[in-house]
């Protein structure tokens, strides 16, 4: 489900372009995560198409609660054209007459109710639909942010290598160092040159995918993210995190069922299948028409008034009333369904940010500059002479190995807080007016 939403707004936001993109803010190089979601908001066309069906429900809702139209009806019988020379009128029964229904039962007003609830529940999808474009963009672009920490490791990687070999080249051509040596050296450049060639394509990936929720005119256009991965609470700008996984995953949850604009999107559903089934019931009720008009009969005037009321006896709309309830039934197991799932997101997501920050914290504590001082005494000492080469391979790809998955630990965190946040319900808003 989530990769299929996510297909959507991508590929919505890809194909979307010309005079309403142009009307919206230009992406600037470097884009800030703030400037990203606001940008996404104004442009990707999901989330107009969303907008768009929530007005179309609107009006609908202004159609729910209309009279139903008077009808006007002429009518002539009994014309005789070889009757006493008399005027045309005269010569037959002539009828005039203008007829109204009356919908009894509260037809009218259950109808209203109705198609109201169902516009709520179309206005909450659109905050829903907000709020997972939010949570996209925030990964996505988070995603860039990693991206280009890897592709920056693995530069200063490859840079140090080949310092490495220039010094070993010199070595070997002094007879410090064999032949050998200096190849396998040489060769085992390759996989840092690998590592700098994936890293750079990731960070691609990643961009076009960012621009492609904000529906760039291009999908190469230079962007450059500003925010970091450390979570806002834990820098000194004075940014308030958002929730993490300290809270009570009760208390979460309970703002969840809250906030969340899915579940009330399903709330408004069973209100509006319960006013259907309202609606149902209302249409046993049979409506009366009354009408009056005019009648000439051949050369007499006289007045038309007329009562219909259909005799609810064959059909007293049982399939009808049978069909809501079924609706009804349906919309509050959706509505337990959504509930349950909603509260197994924000228990996960409260898990998750929870291990991923005693991860960064075990990371920073435990194996980052442990990694990097053995990797820069190895270096030392290699370059000094006393050291193996393989000593020295070993110690790069431990400080490598555990510096990306520091920068991991950091995305994860910090993806595991947006999520809390997301599944929370924070940060929904509308967009209607």
């Amino acid at each position: 489900m989530r990769s299929t939403i996510v297909l959507l707004i991508s590929v919505a936001g890809s194909l979307a372009g010309g005079p309403a993109a142009a009307q919206t803010d230009a992406i600037p190089v470097r884009l800030s995560l703030a400037d990203a979601v606001r940008l996404a908001e104004q442009r990707n066309p999901a989330i107009d198409v969303a907008r768009q069906r929530a007005a179309v429900v609107d009006a609908e809702t202004a159609f729910a609660k209309r009279w139903p139209n008077p009808l006007a009806s002429v009518q002539t019988a009994g014309y005789n054209p070889k009757s006493s020379p008399v005027g045309f009128i005269d010569r037959q029964e002539f009828t005039v007459q203008a007829e109204q229904e009356f919908e009894l039962g509260g037809q009218r007003r259950l109808r209203g109710e109705a198609a109201g609830a169902a516009a709520g529940a179309a206005r909450s999808m659109l905050d829903d639909g907000v709020r997972q474009l939010r949570l996209e963009v925030q990964r996505v672009y988070f995603q860039l942010v990693l991206a280009g920490l890897d592709a920056a490791q693995a530069s200063a990687s490859l840079v140090e290598i080949d310092r490495v070999i220039a010094v070993n080249r010199s070595r070997y051509a002094q007879g410090e160092v064999s032949g050998g040596e200096l190849r396998r050296l040489e060769v085992e450049r390759l996989k840092f040159s690998e590592d700098a060639l994936q890293a750079e394509l990731a960070m691609r990936h990643s961009r076009s995918a960012l621009l492609a929720l904000l529906s760039a005119p291009r999908l190469d256009l230079p962007v450059e993210p500003t925010d970091t991965l450390t979570p806002p609470a834990e820098r000194s700008d004075g940014v308030v995190a958002p929730a993490d996984g300290q809270g009570s995953a009760a208390a979460l949850t309970s703002q969840a069922l809250a906030a969340r604009p899915d579940i009330a999107a399903a709330r408004r559903e069973q209100t509006r299948a319960e006013s259907e089934v309202a609606v149902q019931k209302a249409l046993r009720t049979p409506n009366l028409s009354i009408a009056a008009g005019y009648r000439r009969d051949f050369g007499a005037n006289g007045l038309v008034l007329a009562a219909t009321l259909p005799l609810p006896i064959l059909d007293r709309n049982a399939p009808g009333v049978a069909r809501a309830e079924a609706e009804r039934r349906l919309a509050a197991s959706l509505l337990k369904a959504r509930e349950l799932a909603v509260s197994l997101d924000v228990q996960q997501a409260a898990d998750e940010a929870d291990v991923n920050r005693r991860r960064v914290s075990a990371i920073e504590r435990d194996y980052l500059q442990k990694a990097r001082e053995a990797r820069d005494a190895v270096l030392a000492a290699y370059r000094a002479g006393e050291g193996g080469l393989l000593d020295y391979l070993d110690a790069e790809r431990a400080y490598r190995d555990v510096q990306r998955a520091y920068n991991r630990a950091l995305y994860d965190h910090r993806l595991s807080l947006i999520q809390l946040d997301a599944a929370v319900g924070a940060g929904a808003k509308g967009l209607l007016p």
